[in-house]
């Protein structure tokens, strides 16, 4: 158990990295809402977690709406309590290379990562500040130092470095902090994706990713988990506007 519990929000929750987060911060002690577009997909980690004992509710929230947004944090309340722990993990993809990537593909990636954390981070602080404690915890990604074919997510990513730092900076006299987490190769079906639309096999993905790791395998989204978990810790309160690469290296 935490120090003493919190509620929780973890946006994308329903898969991945976002569903890890949710399910270790729930056993953590801290009741969580599992934010997605879609709230039958978020109910499902929503109810794993009920299963393992723990307390949270699926909320569905298109992370680039404002009202969606706002009402999904007031349901939060309404439901769990003041948030005062916030993960923004929501992310989509839509690779290309730059001469072939349209305007779409460019809006969606920073839409979804950039304006949707903006405007989570936005509604959440004031409960945050009114507390005068808050953990705000943004997913970036190694794809952040640049890497072919994803401009639209590398900007986003870098991006989610920049406003989490700057986020630091401003709340931090408010007892709130603000850490990214910035994942390698993690076991998702966004990387999944990422080898079907290079035409090659998932497994053989994965082996070819583990031999440039330094740690020789691939990330799990636990892993990614437990950092986010240790963030959010009164442990973690003197540590704010930092980027942590979950790679298994220092670049991967």
């Amino acid at each position: 158990m935490p120090d003493q519990s919190r509620v929780a929000i973890v946006t994308g929750g329903a898969r991945g990295i976002g569903a890890a987060t949710a399910r270790r911060l729930a056993a953590d002690g801290h009741a969580v809402a599992v934010i997605d577009v879609e709230e039958t997909a978020a109910r499902f980690t929503a109810e794993a977690i009920a299963a393992d004992g723990g307390r949270a509710i699926p909320v569905a929230a298109d992370v680039v709406d404002r009202e969606q947004v706002e009402a999904a944090v007031q349901r939060v309340v309404d439901e769990l309590g003041a948030p005062g722990i916030l993960v923004n993990n929501a992310g989509v993809l839509r690779d290309n290379l730059l001469f072939k990537m349209t305007e779409s593909d460019w809006d969606t990636v920073l839409g979804v990562h950039l304006r949707g954390a903006f405007l989570f981070s936005q509604a959440a602080q004031r409960h945050m500040v009114e507390q005068r404690w808050g953990r705000i915890v943004n997913l970036s990604s190694t794809s952040a130092l640049g890497n072919r074919g994803q401009a639209n997510y590398a900007a986003a990513k870098a991006g989610m470095q920049g406003f989490t730092k700057t986020l630091a900076i401003e709340l931090g006299p408010f007892g709130v902090t603000a850490n990214a987490v910035a994942p390698g190769f993690i076991v998702t079906d966004m990387t999944a994706a990422t080898a079907a639309r290079m035409g090659v096999d998932f497994e053989a993905f994965q082996k070819h990713g583990a031999e440039q790791i330094p740690v020789r395998r691939v990330g799990q989204p636990e892993d990614v988990a437990h950092t986010i978990s240790f963030l959010v810790s009164e442990g973690a309160s003197f540590v704010s506007g930092q980027v942590v690469y979950v790679a298994g290296g220092p670049r991967t």
